[in-house]
């Protein structure tokens, strides 16, 4: 009796051995918001990647940072870099968790083109989209620049080195069949064009912000500015070409003493994140980010934009898979 017992003890124990290997609990559905696959990396504090002072991404970046404290318990900080192309090669590095980036710098990195021709990011995919981001070419009043087509022979920021400010820009002059060795330029941040435009140094600037942005409200207000509108033929072949650029009016009153819509394009600003880290995190991350915008709102007037059903204009990179589970329940992803 006893070793039929024993034999038959075996061969249950065996069994269950072989249902647990396949998989035998495979049917059961996860708890609501439970991360799909394999568990990922945990850090206890996640860093995000911003952009510098002056523009859109480091404000929003520590709003979204305090409420990732706020609603996850997992700690977060905003870090202040040089934006959408640094940005990427820090996820890259995986010197950050989070990065705040442009939709069409996300997509250069992830196809490795462009200035990411030297590689692509391997570990890039997206959380959402959150705002539109404007191109808007600043000059100082005084310049009497009326045109793009105007700013040959004169002093430009076309934006920080290798930034997506300074692709947007060469793409834009290139519908007017301008290079920059047509102009004389400055490769400079948001704020030290604004600060270069009010010394004199600068007749104009590149800026790729959500609008208004600081560093030209300042400008407008002490030294006075005019914004250029991008001509609708020009506009066909920017938007023809390159397809994430949309058209963008700049409402009047969004800077002081401007009277007049202004029409320009745009790209889309995208929380972008490591591939590494744990879905259920990520889905945490999302949830915050997407289901409480009043504080992010507080900060800057763009987060009206942050919405669910917007969530994926503008993304052409892989979603996290913690991402992509939000998104499904919200009816957002099929």
């Amino acid at each position: 009796m006893i070793g039929r017992v024993s034999k038959g003890f075996v061969l249950a124990l065996a069994l269950i051995m072989a249902l647990t290997a396949c998989g035998g609990n495979s049917q059961e559905d996860p708890a609501p918001g439970a991360s799909d696959g394999a568990a990922g990396e945990k850090p206890s504090s996640l860093i995000i990647a911003t952009g510098g002072t002056a523009g859109t991404y480091y404000p929003l970046g520590g709003g979204i940072a305090n409420l990732i404290q706020d609603k996850t318990g997992t700690g977060a900080t905003a870090q202040v870099t040089g934006a959408a192309v640094e940005n990427m090669r820090l996820i890259s590095n995986k010197e950050v968790d989070l990065a705040i980036t442009q939709g069409d710098i996300a997509d250069y990195a992830a196809k490795g083109t462009e200035m990411f021709s030297d590689g692509a990011v391997a570990n890039l995919q997206a959380i959402g989209a959150l705002y539109q981001e404007t191109i808007q070419i600043v000059v100082t009043e005084k310049s009497g620049i009326a045109s793009v087509s105007e700013l040959k022979g004169k002093k430009v920021s076309v934006g920080a080195p290798g930034s997506g400010t300074e692709v947007n820009a060469r793409q834009i002059l290139e519908a007017y069949g301008l290079t920059f060795d047509d102009l004389n330029t400055e490769r400079l941040s948001f704020g030290d064009s604004a600060k270069k435009m009010q010394d004199g140094g600068l007749d104009a600037a590149f800026v790729t912000a959500g609008a208004p942005t600081a560093a030209i409200n300042e400008l407008a207000a002490t030294t006075g500015i005019r914004l250029l509108t991008i001509e609708d033929d020009k506009m066909k072949a920017i938007t023809d070409k390159y397809k994430y650029y949309s058209q963008q009016v700049i409402p009047p009153g969004t800077y002081p003493k401007q009277d007049a819509e202004v029409k320009t394009v745009a790209v889309k600003a995208i929380m972008s994140v490591r591939s590494e880290l744990d879905a259920q995190l990520v889905y945490d991350i999302t949830k915050a980010i997407y289901e409480n915008t009043e504080p992010l709102i507080a900060i800057n007037a763009k987060a009206n934009e942050i919405q669910t059903d917007k969530a994926l204009e503008g993304i052409s990179i892989p979603l996290h898979p913690g991402a992509e589970k939000y998104l499904k329940e919200k009816g957002v992803v099929q």
